[in-house]
């Protein structure tokens, strides 16, 4: 799939990530790649958006890195 790599499409990822959070709450990178349906990179361009918004939290836990809403 080619994606396009704008400033519209890392926002609009950001959205879906965002509605996917505030549905399922803390989630795992994977769970989150797989629940909006985005590829791996526009995923963690989303998160970096969301985080230097102070909207996600996010914690290593053992194995894993889980992502949460700071606010709704």
């Amino acid at each position: 799939m080619d994606v396009v790599w704008s400033v519209a499409f890392i926002g609009e990822t950001s959205g879906r990530v965002w509605q996917y959070l505030r549905k399922n709450g803390s989630s795992t990178l994977t769970a989150i790649e797989k629940g909006v349906k985005a590829p791996a990179s526009a995923v963690y361009m989303a998160l970096g958006w969301l985080a230097r918004e102070g909207k996600i939290a996010v914690e290593q836990e053992k194995r894993s890195v889980k992502v949460s809403l700071t606010e709704y």
